[in-house]
């Protein structure tokens, strides 16, 4: 891979974290808003906020991150929702294991099994399936790079 091939991964990279940031914060308050204050127990209220999360990082990737003006919504939902479920299970399953396990209080099994299931899953699978960039598939079908 050369330079400019690095800059782009690499920017790829930061604007996807970005975007799992803001998901985050989104799943994070209504997981919290959900078990804290309405009662909810933490399992479901994890799952519900899992749910409000993806639905932001799927627009926002879709619209800035993976720029994937040219793909149909409907593909990528489809795509996007097989990721997801499997994200959710991980996320969901990871976190009531964790916190049975170690009696920690939820949130913070939740951040340890984010971390890990963002990077390992949900970026790796988005990139590389669900807003597959042509490129990396057909590298003589170039799109101008206009950053």
């Amino acid at each position: 891979m050369n330079i400019k091939g690095l800059k782009k991964e690499i920017w790829l990279f930061l604007k996807a974290q970005l975007s799992a940031q803001t998901a985050t914060v989104v799943d994070f308050s209504v997981s919290l808003l959900l078990a804290e204050l309405f009662g909810l127990w933490y399992v479901g209220a994890s799952f519900l906020g899992a749910v409000s999360g993806g639905i932001c990082n799927c627009v926002i990737n879709y619209r800035w991150v993976f720029g994937s003006d040219g793909q149909a919504k409907r593909y990528v939902a489809i795509k996007y929702l097989l990721v997801w479920v499997g994200s959710i299970l991980l996320n969901t399953g990871g976190t009531y294991l964790f916190t049975e396990m170690s009696g920690h209080h939820f949130i913070f099994a939740k951040a340890l099994v984010s971390i890990a299931v963002a990077l390992l899953w949900n970026y790796q699978l988005q990139r590389l399936f669900v807003y597959k960039d042509q490129h990396l598939i057909h590298p003589t079908h170039h799109k101008k790079d206009n950053n």
